[in-house]
């Protein structure tokens, strides 16, 4: 059995490591899954931590579905999309990120802060689905440490790196976990500031091998500075304004793309936005006010799925 993957605290060290490292698997995903936002309205107990969700009153269900299905539409202009239905139940569900993910072989389950979201893991369709494949399952849930997977942690996928953020929704423990889970490399852990819940909403890898990233939303200045400096010439550094439009939660699912919502993309500075095209993205956008309601935007609502090395 290969040794665990370190989890580095150090930048200095995380970066020397992390520079050593091949990058020599899949950047991108060779699938996605959605989660219709059916039922969709406020999630009481994910709101108690997640300061960029709205009011109950600012929910509109019919609206967040055709958003989706939008959005699902044009997803499949890049790859294969398979989509889920929701349930009143569970109205995180739009969000399968943070409770499901791939890696080649492997199906992982987070382990979720709140039962709101912990019921979702408990669903028969979306394992079905993936252990037809032939998929190992890996439950992160019978662990103590709480890990809500690419939403707490960011994957370089080419270098089989995971940039944890801690917060209520990741811990260390949960951390190493996911580091496994994922079959990882090396893992950078790092505190991010009072009212970040995840890290998918301040920073993005892009295709391994750019990085999106708002500095004032780390607690150590070194960590941004690090991972600049492991993926220069190729940063965009957002502005507080851009990343609370949800600029950092992005995704790139080819090598010359990234997706991100409507607001997100007109939220954008002209700075920015030279920064994208000369790390060579197109930027693609849907609207997708509806949903960023409740707390999350784009790159939450896919789950990506990988099947190779």
């Amino acid at each position: 059995m290969p040794a665990a993957a370190p989890l580095v605290h150090d930048a200095s060290d995380f970066l020397a490591r992390a520079r050593a490292l091949p990058a020599n698997r899949p950047a991108c995903a060779d699938a996605v899954f959605l989660v219709r936002p059916d039922g969709f309205a406020l999630a009481e107990q994910s709101a108690s931590d997640n300061h960029y969700m709205a009011g109950a009153g600012a929910f509109d269900a019919d609206r967040a579905l055709a958003q989706h299905a939008r959005l699902a539409e044009a997803l499949r202009s890049e790859l294969p999309v398979a989509v889920f239905p929701g349930n009143a139940q569970t109205p995180d569900a739009v969000f399968p990120n943070n409770v499901f993910g791939t890696a080649p072989g492997r199906l992982v389950l987070g382990h979720m802060r709140h039962a709101v979201r912990q019921r979702e893991a408990e669903r028969r369709d979306i394992r079905e689905h993936f252990t037809a494949q032939g998929r190992e399952v890996i439950d992160l849930r019978q662990q103590p440490g709480i890990a809500e997977l690419t939403g707490a942690l960011i994957i370089d996928r080419a270098r089989g790196i995971g940039l944890a953020g801690y917060s209520e929704r990741c811990d260390e423990t949960g951390a190493t976990a996911m580091l496994d889970a994922f079959d990882l490399r090396l893992g950078h852990g790092f505190a991010l500031t009072d009212g970040e819940y995840h890290s998918n909403v301040v920073m993005s890898v892009l295709a391994s091998r750019a990085l999106v990233i708002c500095p004032e939303a780390f607690v150590e200045p070194a960590t941004p500075r690090a991972l600049a400096d492991l993926y220069a010439p190729d940063v965009i550094e957002l502005t507080v304004a851009e990343k609370n439009a949800f600029a950092g939660n992005c995704i790139a699912l080819r090598p010359d793309s990234v997706w991100m919502s409507e607001a997100a993309a007109d939220g954008l500075t002209p700075a920015s936005r030279r920064a994208f095209e000369r790390a060579g993205f197109r930027i693609r956008s849907v609207p997708l006010d509806a949903i960023e309601k409740a707390g999350g935007s784009l790159r939450c609502c896919v789950g990506e799925v990988f099947d190779r090395y």
